[in-house]
């Protein structure tokens, strides 16, 4: 099983209604009954291309921006004492970059998804989805243990 595919699976449940889909972005707590194997499958395919995208985007974004904003910064000279404008320029490159086509891969999602769903197939599905609750433990220990590795880092950078 590909990362795609658990990260796809995860959106479809078994509910008292029959077999359900929660589409991210949409309402909280509203899931649409998937009728048949192959709308399923057709609803499946259509979440791997978006998530592929999505991924795509933010890292392809990342390494440009990064060597972008690597590029500046020696062309401004001294940039281990600016560590701030660094920063601020490394961001700017990465929201320049990633944002426009992830806002305009948002969009054609949330138009897309909508020929997938049929308002009276809209039913209230229970509770978070499996799992959920352990990857919002994970994610918080990993954004810890980011945010503690980059002040020891800025504090071994300011004592040199």
């Amino acid at each position: 099983m590909t990362l795609l595919d658990h990260i796809v699976s995860r959106l479809f449940r078994d509910e008292e209604y029959g077999r359900v889909v929660v589409f991210p972005g949409d309402s909280r707590g509203r899931g649409y009954v998937v009728k048949s194997v192959a709308e399923e499958s057709r609803i499946r395919s259509f979440m791997k291309m978006f998530y592929f995208a999505h991924i795509s985007i933010i890292v392809l974004g990342n390494f440009l921006a990064m060597e972008w904003s690597t590029g500046i910064n020696h062309e401004l000279g001294r940039p281990t004492l600016h560590i701030y404008r660094a920063m601020a320029i490394a961001a700017g490159i990465y929201f320049a970059v990633t944002g426009i086509p992830y806002w305009l891969l948002w969009r054609s999602y949330k138009k897309a998804f909508t020929s997938f769903t049929v308002g009276q197939d809209a039913v209230v599905v229970s509770g978070m989805a499996p799992g959920q609750k352990a990857w919002t433990y994970i994610a918080v220990a990993l954004i810890a243990a980011l945010v503690l590795l980059a002040v020891g880092l800025f504090l071994v950078v300011g004592a040199k």
